[in-house]
């Protein structure tokens, strides 16, 4: 069986190494060509260009880039037409994925399948029925968004959110990570401004200067940065004059991030997946995010939610205070961080909430999205 498989952020490939796990346990046969990360690369896949070409974030920012997505769009559709896999999945990134499904969809038969409905329920409902025309399949994430694809036409299968079976360090590992590097003393504060280069750009002075805030009554915080390794020297310039002696953490080192995420007071923390890890951990957060004016104005006319915390989207609660655009302040964020600092036990249940209703305590989402492709693709040795 072969499998052309695209993800273009490091989330997307996180996902890409689970299912691909997956599609080798059910099929050891399988083999694997297209692009992705340093994880998919890992299950074996020789990815045709960098990964990181494609984690490109907001409109404003594709824009200079526009020219050279394209030319990967139309090669990669190339690709996938002469090499005739059995199914080609995409995963996530929809503006490059699904404009590679329809450039093969035009041009063959060919399986299609995404991995990561889309936000339809958030912003630009028509992207389901335009998607429909060129996918066939889709593997969602959260239990509300079959319906969605459904109506759209395309049939569509929840299997779990990965986040909701990581594992996650344990009392005894966060109370060794708080005192090898003396975090003892104050409040310890988690802080997480992005893993593209614009979110850090954007966000790191907004965080520090929300963070210098809250030193004037914690004089003793310390400041925890868990950081990507693409923004990794960009974050540490950044966050050089902040306060709390930032003990910055390598994404590379995961039992240190999962310590890390596990032994905070509080988390700031920019929107994304993120909250979801910090809700696995049962870490209290406040989310804060920004984006180009251009982005952000076209973006905030489109919405059709309140909140874009996953968390408080999963649950149906606004448990999880954000601060959006305008909103963004570092004297809103640092009242913020105070409030949950004082009752950290106001978002537990609506944290226990999320992870449960996205498959905590079932069958690894790689393996149930494995399944869900197999079961929608032409099998090669009964053709």
């Amino acid at each position: 069986m072969k499998v052309f498989v695209i993800a273009g952020e490091p989330s997307g490939d996180a996902l890409g190494e689970a299912v691909m796990a997956g599609l080798r346990k059910l099929r050891p046969d399988v083999t694997f060509d297209g692009v992705g990360g340093p994880l998919m690369q890992a299950q074996g896949l020789t990815s045709r260009f960098p990964m990181d070409e494609l984690s490109v974030m907001g409109l404003a920012e594709v824009l200079p880039k526009y020219r050279a997505l394209k030319r990967r769009i139309a090669e990669m559709a190339d690709a996938v037409v002469a090499t005739q896999p059995d199914v080609l999945l995409t995963i996530d990134s929809p503006d490059f994925c699904l404009q590679v499904a329809k450039l093969v969809k035009a041009r063959s038969s060919l399986r299609t399948i995404h991995y990561v409905a889309p936000s339809v329920w958030a912003w630009r409902p028509g992207r389901a029925r335009k998607m429909a025309h060129h996918v066939d399949h889709v593997l969602a994430l959260f239990p509300f968004e079959p319906p969605y694809m459904q109506a759209a036409g395309m049939t569509c299968d929840f299997v779990g959110h990965p986040v909701a079976t990581h594992p996650v360090a344990t009392t005894a590992e966060a109370d060794a990570f708080r005192s090898a590097h003396d975090l003892d003393r104050g409040p310890v504060i988690l802080a997480l401004p992005g893993s593209r280069r614009g979110e850090v750009t954007r966000l790191a002075d907004r965080f520090g200067e929300s963070l210098w805030l809250l030193a004037r009554h914690h004089p003793d915080l310390r400041v925890v940065v868990p950081v990507a390794s693409p923004v990794a020297d960009l974050v540490k310039e950044m966050t050089a004059h902040w306060p709390g002696q930032p003990l910055l953490v390598p994404s590379t080192d995961i039992a240190g991030k999962r310590a890390a995420f596990a032994s905070a007071d509080v988390a700031l923390a920019a929107s994304g997946t993120v909250s979801l890890e910090l809700a696995a951990a049962g870490m209290p957060m406040v989310i804060a995010y920004d984006m180009n004016w251009l982005s952000r104005q076209i973006i905030g006319r489109m919405l059709l939610v309140d909140t874009v915390t996953l968390v408080n989207i999963v649950s149906e609660t606004r448990a999880v205070p954000e601060f959006i655009g305008p909103n963004c302040t570092p004297a809103k964020i640092a009242e913020s961080l105070q409030a949950v600092l004082d009752a950290p036990d106001a978002q537990m249940e609506a944290m226990t909430k999320t992870m449960e209703l996205l498959g905590r305590g079932g069958e690894e989402p790689g393996l149930r999205a494995a399944r869900s492709i197999l079961g929608h693709t032409r099998d090669p040795d009964k053709a």
